[in-house]
C-alpha cells in the first residue's frame, strides 16, 4: 500500500530524517517510534504531503504521490490524524464528520461511524470543544475513516489519555484493521504499541535504526527502551 524510498527531509539546513525506506501493507499497524525529535512527525508529514523540502520517492497503490498534493492524497486515500487531533470548536460531532467534501468509495457511513464510535453517537450534537481529550481523538479517527482513507498516519494518539482511554484507542484501531485499513502510527508509548501494532521501527537522530515485528518486542524491548531514553 505505502512504500517510502530513501526519503530524506530538513527544514532550512536543519536535516530531520535521513534516507528512511518502510513499508505498510494493506491491513497493517505499522509504529514510529523514537525520542522526541528524532523525526517521527515530520515523516508522518512528508507522507502526507504537508512538508515539501524533501528528497527520495514515496508511492501509495500504483501511484507516487511524492509532489502530489495534500488534499490530492486525501482523495486517493490517506488520512492525517495531527497530534493536536484538529477539532473545530465550534461545530458539533455531526457537523464536524459531515464537513469534508471527500467522500472515497471506501467511506464509511455515519450508521458504521457511531456502532465503531459509540462514545461520538451518544454526543452527536455536542460541540467539540466540550467533548474530553479521549473523545476528541476519536473524533479525529472517525473524521478520517467517514472522508475514506486506506491509510491513517496516527501522530501520538495516546498523548495525554488515561489507561481507560488509551485501550479504547486501542480497541479502536484493531477494529480499523480489522477493515483492511492500513495504520502508520507515531507512538511513544511502548506497551500500548505493542498490542496493536504489526511492526516496529526505532527512529533516532532522523534515521531508522531498527525493524522488528510484534513478536520479536519482548526479546528486543530493552533496547527499545535503551533508545527512548527509559
Amino acid at each position: 500500500m505505502l512504500e517510502i524510498d530513501n526519503v530524506s527531509a530538513s527544514y532550512g539546513e536543519a536535516v530531520a530524517i535521513r534516507d528512511i525506506t518502510l513499508r505498510v501493507a494493506d491491513g497493517e499497524i505499522v509504529t514510529l517510534c523514537g525520542r522526541n525529535g528524532a523525526g517521527k512527525t515530520t515523516l508522518l508529514r512528508t507522507v502526507m504531503g504537508l512538508h515539501q523540502q524533501h528528497t527520495g520517492r514515496i508511492r501509495y497503490g500504483d501511484a507516487d504521490i511524492t509532489r502530489t498534493p495534500s488534499h490530492i492524497r486525501a482523495r486517493l486515500g490517506l488520512g492525517w490524524v495531527p497530534d493536536d487531533r484538529g477539532a473545530y470548536a465550534t461545530l458539533s460531532v455531526e457537523e464536524s464528520l459531515a464537513l469534508s467534501h471527500v467522500r472515497g468509495a471506501d467511506s464509511w457511513p455515519l450508521d458504521r461511524v457511531y456502532e465503531t464510535f459509540p462514545s461520538l453517537a451518544s454526543r452527536r450534537r455536542t460541540q467539540s470543544n466540550r467533548l474530553s481529550g479521549g473523545e476528541q481523538q476519536m473524533l479525529a479517527i472517525a473524521r478520517v475513516l467517514h472522508m475514506g482513507a486506506r491509510l491513517v498516519l496516527a501522530d501520538e494518539p495516546t498523548e495525554g489519555l488515561s489507561p481507560r482511554l488509551v485501550a479504547e484507542v486501542g480497541d479502536v484501531l484493531r477494529e480499523v484493521r480489522a477493515h483492511g485499513v492500513a495504520v502508520l502510527l507515531v507512538e511513544q508509548n511502548v506497551h500500548f504499541a505493542a498490542t496493536v501494532a504489526d511492526r516496529h521501527h526505532l527512529l533516532a537522530e532522523g534515521r531508522l535504526v531498527a525493524e522488528f515485528a510484534a513478536d520479536e518486542l519482548a526479546d528486543r524491548e530493552q533496547e527499545l527502551l535503551a533508545y527512548l531514553g527509559l
